[in-house]
């Protein structure tokens, strides 16, 4: 085989097995990532689409290689690069001239007398960073001695404020258990307009995926939020990580499964729970949980999330013979992509199709997993015109990986190695993969 085929193969590969961790669980994904050979892996690394969760992973557990190839990735949303914003551009700022009288007077010193304790850093920052973390940035460019188990038993003690909180994860270098620490909150607090910062700052700094954020934010209600976070000024989830998001959120909410009242209890006892997602979820599966306040209600925005996260009966179909021909038009690719492009955006533009349509219907199965072969391409990956239809097809996707796949990295590994010749849908590629004959040409 020439040097020019297997270059090629490998950077299909490396493109599918990106479309692929877009499903996959943490543990999923570092079985995948260590079954790449280098080029493939290289290739990875520069990907368009590489998943907020899989650059964490990337960095945490991968090579030099992998963090120069990730570090020169432009598209990626992420530590080390581009940061929205990043600790370099807030190195270059210059602290504000009528700050360090001000601290002076809190402190009761001068700042450049020592460093700050611990206890003299965390006062400042409870002052300093209610929403915006631009002071608390500030502050942390003074010479301070953090000590990470004081900081998170003073946040456990009194919680620190949003921007302060986001500002930390921002610079300081933190262990892991402190930055998860940093996301709990008590119950009794009130979600304030940018309590949703810190968490989404976490991934997009790669302290923390999905599936770890999760694990970690207490209490339960502010997960269930971020699962279908909505839309609101300044900082907030981008498209593909809105849906990892919903995706990590779903697999804990899985032993709920489709049982109407295990998720009016979920309901009932969110708004209280102090815990995390995961604990509410064993608790209210097992039948644990006990009687909620009666004085916590739930409010619209958890209401509204957790009807969007429950599983629901599927819709009767309209459309009739229209109907019919769009999802055969789906197999059958036009001359060129771009009429391809613009007759499915008119057919999810009349109700005829949906993204979930696509992802059943739209072959090859590599196609329909990238949003750019049915929706166009876009100069950035939050910019969809059409998010309804990416969310639901990125939903319909996770929903058959599962069903189909399980928790078995072997067979992850075999859909990823055969969908890049694979000509059929997703459905039927999963049922050949699971059944034991892949049709996969690859070794």
């Amino acid at each position: 085989m020439s040097t020019a085929v297997e270059d090629r193969d490998s950077r299909r590969l490396a493109w599918c097995v990106a479309h692929v961790l877009r499903h996959a669980s943490d543990h999923i994904a570092l079985a995948l990532l260590h079954r790449l050979d280098r080029p493939t892996r290289k290739y990875l690394c520069r990907d368009e689409w590489l998943p907020a969760s899989a650059v964490t992973l990337l960095l945490r557990h991968g090579g030099e290689a992998d963090r120069h190839y990730i570090a020169r990735n432009p598209h990626v949303v992420g530590r080390p690069l581009p940061g929205l914003p990043g600790p370099a551009r807030y190195a270059r700022r210059r602290t504000p001239a009528g700050l360090l009288p001000l601290l002076r007077a809190e402190l009761g010193r001068d700042p450049a007398d020592g460093p700050l304790t611990t206890g003299e850093l965390t006062g400042l920052l409870r002052r300093h960073g209610i929403r915006r973390p631009r002071t608390a940035l500030d502050v942390l460019r003074l010479p301070y001695e953090l000590d990470p188990q004081q900081l998170a038993a003073e946040h456990a003690r009194r919680p620190l404020p949003p921007g302060s909180t986001e500002a930390l994860l921002l610079v300081a270098d933190l262990p892991e258990k402190t930055v998860r620490a940093l996301l709990t909150a008590p119950a009794a607090d009130a979600d304030g307009p940018s309590w949703h910062r810190p968490a989404v700052r976490a991934v997009r700094m790669g302290r923390l995926t999905h599936e770890e954020l999760v694990a970690c934010v207490a209490p339960a209600r502010r997960t269930l939020l971020l699962g279908h976070l909505p839309a609101c000024p300044g900082l907030r989830w981008t498209l593909p990580e809105q849906a990892g998001m919903r995706a990590a959120v779903t697999r804990a909410l899985a032993p709920l499964a489709d049982d109407p009242r295990l998720w009016s209890e979920l309901l009932r006892h969110a708004p209280g729970f102090p815990g995390p997602l995961p604990e509410l979820v064993a608790a209210v599966a097992a039948g644990t949980a006990g009687s909620p306040d009666g004085s916590d209600a739930p409010h619209d925005d958890l209401a509204r999330a957790v009807r969007r996260l429950a599983p629901t009966a599927a819709e009767p179909a309209t459309g009739g013979v229209e109907r019919e021909l769009a999802l055969a038009s789906l197999a059958v690719p036009m001359e060129t992509v771009e009429e391809d492009v613009r007759w499915v955006r008119d057919c999810l533009d009349r109700g005829l199709l949906t993204g979930a349509d696509v992802i059943r219907h739209k072959l090859p199965a590599c196609w329909a997993l990238d949003e750019v072969h049915w929706l166009g391409a876009v100069d950035h990956p939050d910019r969809y015109d059409r998010p309804g239809a990416v969310l639901a097809a990125r939903a319909e996707a996770d929903r058959l990986f599962a069903l189909a796949l399980g928790e078995d990295p072997d067979a992850w590994w075999r859909v990823a190695r055969t969908l890049p010749d694979f000509a059929g849908t997703l459905p039927h590629l999963l049922l050949r993969v699971t059944d034991g004959d892949s049709v996969s040409t690859r070794p």
